[in-house]
């Protein structure tokens, strides 16, 4: 037998494909490559209809108002004025509180933070959406449900302070919130958990034969995760009632989103392989935001199943406090992105509505103004970062178990012994 290998000599060399984004650092962004489709255009499937009759929504955008405005098509929420100047002015308030605290961080009273810029709608509409006692799991951009939901801003900022007033007691990194009572679960850094967590949350509350559902948040980066597709698995195989949304905002960190799979189809298109309803979803329409996550829940509350939900929108900031996107993209970028701002696009609805007006408008800008900084004022009056003295060495030992064990008691003994060594005195 001859076991020689066959001749190569004609055959392609293999090659790998690496994506790269479509501007680097000194070019010209222009975006007009992007499909945006015509708002009113997808059509609404009813939340009973069978997942394949979505799937045709993934390769698309859910878009409700276009562009003088109007909200248009079959995904219009008609929703109460109320309730759009809710929205409105909860994504006014997160911007406003992401602008201060990013300055607090500049001036070195934290030592990190996160902001949203451009995609408050994905969280503050959501949360309109939802009930109230729906739990959310998150990721680091949507501090926009805990404003939506009342969490008192002192509060957020005592956490990223972490001063006395933090209900974390410095356990957490800065901006990674939890509050049970207010549906909003921990945060991790390693987003992609948090997909699990709430597919096994919404599992265990169809156990309990409860009616209360879970969302969950990724960005697109996590998707490559295999968390992602242990979630999917569990929530197609469980029919359970959960909500997953993937926030598409072009990078993970400084990775563009081609490096996870943006190239090759949308991140909505997945929902197919797993055989659950897929939506994609112009992620800066606070309308069209509305009206997908009200049908994805209203489908988990009927027992039809999970929503794998794309938000399609762009990070206008950098990924945190650490980082400078200069180094890695075009300037101008977020300004050429052309699903635009969701707050000015929202503004605009309303006023063309008749249901609101520029004096208005800037009359509720003060207002979230006044009440940031208030809030900025009682936070920093608790303390600031650097000024955390020892005091609180002892609570990094309790909470854990009921009775200290003899070798933690020991470490917390010598900690405070340290502590005293260096001050030159007992700590208060």
């Amino acid at each position: 037998m001859n076991n020689s290998p066959p001749d190569r000599a004609n055959r392609p060399r293999l090659e790998l494909h690496v994506p790269e984004p479509p501007f680097r650092p000194g070019d010209k962004p222009d975006f007009s490559f992007v499909d945006v489709p015509a708002a009113g255009s997808a059509p609404r499937p009813g939340t009973d209809a069978p997942a394949a009759e979505t799937w045709p929504l993934t390769e698309t955008l859910v878009r409700v108002l276009d562009d003088s405005g109007q909200p248009v098509g079959p995904w219009d929420p008609r929703l109460p004025a109320e309730v759009k100047l809710k929205i409105l002015r909860d994504m006014v308030t997160v911007r406003i509180f992401d602008d201060r605290m990013y300055r607090a961080q500049r001036q070195g009273k934290t030592s990190f933070y996160m902001k949203c810029t451009g995609e408050e709608a994905i969280a503050t509409a959501a949360a309109a959406a939802l009930d109230r006692e729906d739990m959310c799991f998150p990721t680091y951009r949507q501090q926009g449900l805990l404003v939506a939901r009342g969490y008192p801003l002192k509060t957020m900022m005592c956490q990223i302070y972490s001063n006395a007033g933090d209900p974390l007691r410095g356990r957490q990194l800065p901006i990674m919130y939890s509050d049970k009572p207010h549906g909003f679960f921990s945060i991790s850094g390693n987003l992609g958990t948090q997909y699990p967590q709430a597919v096994g949350w919404a599992m265990a509350s169809a156990i309990k034969g409860d009616s209360r559902i879970a969302m969950g948040w990724i960005g697109e980066g996590a998707t490559a995760e295999g968390d992602f597709h242990s979630a999917l698995t569990f929530a197609a195989v469980y029919t359970a009632p959960v909500v997953l949304a993937v926030v598409n905002n072009q990078w993970a960190i400084s990775s563009w989103s081609g490096i996870a799979g943006a190239e090759k189809a949308t991140f909505a298109a997945r929902a197919r392989g797993y055989g659950v309803a897929g939506l994609r979803v112009d992620g800066n329409d606070a309308l069209a935001v509305y009206a997908a996550v009200q049908w994805a829940a209203e489908r988990a509350r009927g027992n039809h199943g999970a929503t794998l939900i794309e938000f399609f929108t762009y990070r206008a900031e950098g990924h945190s406090t650490s980082d400078d996107p200069t180094g890695y993209r075009a300037a101008g970028e977020a300004q050429s992105w052309p699903l635009g701002d969701p707050i000015e696009r929202l503004k605009q609805h309303l006023v063309g509505a008749g249901e609101w007006d520029e004096e208005r408008h800037q009359a509720m800008v003060a207002e979230c103004e006044q009440e940031v900084r208030r809030s900025q004022k009682e936070a920093e009056a608790v303390g600031t970062l650097p000024q955390q003295g020892f005091d609180e060495i002892p609570s990094m030992f309790e909470d854990v178990y009921a009775e200290t064990p003899w070798h933690l008691s020991e470490q917390r003994d010598e900690a405070m012994g340290e502590a005293r060594e260096f001050l030159g005195h007992e700590p208060k």
